[in-house]
């Protein structure tokens, strides 16, 4: 029953970008996805990245095991057309083992976005981009000498740190694919990565720690104390907790660890909005019992309250976006959670099981008053790792691209349309006829 600040009511449609049955292969996995316009057409396109198995964070392919190593990462190049895409593989095996993540930027600066990714087996890459010849040609690459074979990394991003127009990477090592109780024990760096001169070279690459955690998931770049230039957000899976390494200038930053009052959260995906509407950004994330917000205080050395926004239980919170998708002028979050279940068949699931689901929650204009939880899908297998908030298809409303993984075979690249009427209708149709099997929320027959 969800509406617009119009009275309209909203419904999704879903159309798939990528998949096994396009790329011809075994496309699964699917997680990290960035939008950027690589060709320089007017259309933005996507690098999606595919860690291409079935087994748990593709355990069964460690670098010692000599079986080759899976994983894609994928281009899907745009059109004037939201539904006609041109599929191509940017990298796969060694290169690209068990990638989890992807970032775009102009290293090299000519103009054309290049392409980095984390493989959680090994290292991050380098792809730059070819120029004019983007989806015909090689891309040449690079993997950083100082990451090859020295950990797993999960997130990787693009900023400009130091003001001087050219982009630097923020990554974080967790140390092992499947962490151990050593690599919870073992202190792993949070880092940034800067080139002079030529970034295919290794030689012109160093490494900037700026902290090392147990286990730490995220190196995410936002400007968040509002002063001009990017800060870095830290978020620690091991220790349960975020730091922010705020920019003091000339690649110094200082660390200010964020206490919660409320909660607790370990920054795996994060997304940012005023939402108190103060002049400061605030972070939403996942938090033990859902989905939550925590404001900003006035200084970076004062706790954050924590604001609690809705659950997806008994299914996990795994994917979001913040975005105005009923167009009344605020904030809301689109979600997913992530399938615990086999990922190459239904098996037995009950509705009480963790299952994939896709959801948004209605902020209601006041802080503290109770979000609104809409739902959209749930299905037996599905990973909702990831959404990015546009105007797909030029209509004035908020789709939203993502991937999916855990269904194989039904992995890969999706958008949803959003899509308004005059009268209630069923809130999701599918793209495909035969899918994974739609299951009712607990509590309902």
């Amino acid at each position: 029953m969800a509406q617009t600040a119009q009275g309209s009511f909203i419904r999704w449609r879903e159309h798939i970008i990528d998949d096994p049955q396009i790329a011809g292969f075994d496309l699964s996995g699917s997680d990290g996805l960035v939008m950027a316009d690589l060709d320089l057409d007017g259309f933005e396109d996507i690098v999606s990245v595919h860690e291409s198995d079935a087994g748990y964070d593709s355990a069964t392919f460690q670098p010692d095991f000599e079986a080759p190593a899976q994983g894609h990462v994928r281009i899907a190049f745009a059109s004037a057309d939201p539904r006609r895409w041109t599929n191509i593989t940017l990298a796969e095996g060694s290169d690209a083992a068990a990638p989890e993540d992807a970032a775009v930027g102009d290293i090299n600066g000519d103009g054309y976005p290049d392409v980095l990714v984390a493989a959680e087996l090994s290292h991050l890459i380098y792809l730059q981009n070819p120029g004019p010849n983007a989806r015909t040609s090689p891309w040449p690459r690079l993997i950083l000498p100082m990451t090859r074979n020295r950990g797993s990394y999960l997130r990787v991003f693009t900023a400009d740190f130091d003001g001087d127009g050219r982009l630097e990477v923020s990554a974080a090592n967790k140390g092992a694919q499947i962490p151990g109780p050593e690599d919870f024990k073992t202190p792993h760096p949070v880092s940034i990565f800067r080139v002079s001169g030529d970034p295919l070279d290794g030689d012109r690459w160093q490494e900037i720690e700026l902290g090392r955690f147990s286990v730490p998931q995220n190196a995410e770049p936002v400007d968040l104390d509002g002063d001009g230039d990017f800060d870095v957000i830290a978020g620690s899976r091991g220790e349960q907790r975020m730091v922010v390494f705020e920019n003091t200038g000339r690649f110094t930053f200082a660390a200010h660890p964020i206490e919660i009052s409320g909660t607790r959260m370990s920054g795996f995906n994060m997304a940012y909005a005023d939402l108190d509407r103060n002049g400061r950004l605030d972070i939403i994330a996942a938090v033990p019992e859902g989905l939550a917000w925590i404001s900003q205080p006035r200084t970076l050395d004062q706790p954050w309250q924590a604001h609690f926004i809705g659950t997806f239980a008994p299914d996990s919170m795994t994917g979001l976006a913040a975005a105005d998708i009923d167009g009344d002028g605020d904030v809301d979050v689109m979600a997913g959670s992530y399938s615990r279940g086999e990922r190459l068949r239904d098996g037995e699931a009950d509705l009480n099981d963790r299952l994939g689901r896709i959801g948004w929650f209605e902020n209601p204009g006041v802080v503290d008053k109770a979000w609104i939880r809409h739902d959209v899908s749930r299905r037996t297998r599905g990973m909702f790792d990831k959404f990015i908030a546009r105007d797909a298809d030029g209509d004035g409303d908020v789709d939203f691209f993502g991937t999916r993984g855990n269904s194989a075979p039904y992995d890969g690249v999706f958008w949803l349309e959003q899509v308004r009427s005059d009268t209630a209708v069923p809130v999701f149709t599918p793209a495909r006829d035969t899918d994974s099997l739609e299951m009712a929320l607990p509590g309902y027959n």
